[in-house]
């Protein structure tokens, strides 16, 4: 019992110590062990003042070379709403819009580049930036649309070019022999000639051609008049009326979360269906609905 009385008192005497503040006099020189070492100075002999002491030289640290990043390719989709298309290629980051759209251009069915409009996010792009400058990513979807005014039908095939006919050239006795005869001479046989066929007559036209016979057998003239007016497509007359567009925006107001992306939805509709609309009637549809596109349009 006593020596542990004995211990804690020691602790304790040893703590309060080490609390106090420590006060060196001012003659109070440490102990050399205890003295940090010298930096060795450069001698240098006071004859000629040349270094006595060779000091080795670090060597200079090595140039990184800095590693270029290589060239990604991603897949991109790129769709259009109307007219329904959709297409996957792969294109390279580092090329520019421009190129972007003559490789869509260069596909099956696709509008040409002239024609194309790119939308990521419902921000256009230019043709002069480079496709890594908007973040594309592998598996987005960019929206395709064309310019107003330009019709585009994918599901229409491409017309084939007019077929050229050659006319064979006319055969001659002369040619049929495998030798000629005495005392002529064979010369150059005649050179075909190429005929371009007559311009196909239109649908239309070969129906106005072929007579009609009503059941008494009287025959009916299948002219039409001239004045004759083609009706507007209920589609037409649907999407020009404000109310149609103003029903549109609150369905995708509904079905979005926020309002941003109802209205970029209702901008990319409105802009597939510009080639349809007047200036007047998008001017109207604006007006009624609220929204103002880009740029003010």
């Amino acid at each position: 019992m006593a020596e542990q009385a004995e211990l804690a008192f020691v602790k304790n005497l040893v703590n309060t110590l080490g609390s106090q503040p420590v006060t060196f006099p001012n003659d109070f020189q440490q102990a050399p062990e205890n003295t940090l070492k010298r930096v060795p100075v450069l001698q240098i002999q006071p004859e000629n003042n040349e270094i006595a002491v060779q000091v080795d030289v670090p060597p200079p640290p090595e140039h990184k070379k800095e590693e270029v990043a290589p060239i990604t390719t991603v897949q991109v989709t790129f769709k259009s709403l109307k007219p329904p298309f959709s297409i996957t290629i792969p294109v390279s980051l580092a090329d520019p819009i421009s190129t972007v759209k003559n490789e869509i251009a260069a596909q099956p069915h696709a509008p040409p580049a002239d024609a194309q409009r790119l939308l990521l996010k419902g921000k256009a792009l230019a043709d002069a930036k480079l496709l890594k400058e908007y973040n594309v990513k592998e598996g987005d979807t960019v929206n395709l649309m064309v310019k107003p005014g330009f019709q585009w039908d994918p599901t229409k095939p491409a017309s084939p070019p007019e077929a050229l006919s050659l006319a064979p050239p006319p055969v001659s006795e002369d040619s049929l022999s495998p030798t000629p005869p005495a005392g002529k001479k064979r010369g150059h046989g005649r050179i075909p000639s190429v005929v371009l066929s007559p311009t196909p007559t239109s649908p239309m036209q070969e129906v106005q051609d072929i007579p009609l016979v009503d059941e008494d057998g009287l025959t009916v003239s299948a002219e039409m008049p001239a004045d004759t007016a083609i009706p507007q497509s209920t589609y037409q007359t649907t999407i020009s009326r404000p109310e149609f567009w103003d029903k549109l925006v609150t369905f995708l107001r509904s079905e979005f979360t926020t309002n941003s992306d109802a209205l970029v939805a209702f901008e990319d509709f409105l802009n597939a269906s510009k080639g349809s609309l007047t200036a007047s009637e998008i001017a109207k549809i604006r007006d009624h609905v609220g929204v103002i596109g880009m740029a003010g349009t």
